[in-house]
């Protein structure tokens, strides 16, 4: 017996009062306020999507303290071109994020 599933976009509803898993779970992170640190975690998964494989493989170490974006960048030259970047940086990445996640960013 060969049945297949078809998914029919015309028939597919929602009940009324329900909410989707993305708005779900960002209620539970905005109740638990969780959504910082969500947001912290999150950039410093997804840093190399963000910024490319030529940023990320120089990259040692990143982490967010007090809205701080701390980066531990091996390339010297690297570094200075993202010295004189760093509001764009500090633009890009809340941008990304969708709000307002580092004010500063610090190179160690």
């Amino acid at each position: 017996m060969n049945q297949t599933y078809r998914y029919n976009r015309d028939n597919a509803t929602r009940v009324a009062g329900t909410t989707t898993v993305k708005d779900a779970i960002g209620q539970l992170l905005k109740a638990y306020q969780l959504q910082a640190r969500f947001n912290e975690t999150y950039l410093e998964a997804f840093w190399g999507r963000m910024m490319g494989p030529a940023i990320a493989s120089r990259t040692n170490r990143l982490y967010v303290r007090d809205r701080k974006l701390h980066i531990d960048i091996t390339s010297a030259p690297l570094r200075n071109e993202l010295v004189n970047a760093k509001q764009k940086l500090i633009q890009l990445v809340n941008k990304d994020m969708g709000s307002e996640v580092i004010d500063d960013v610090v190179f160690i």
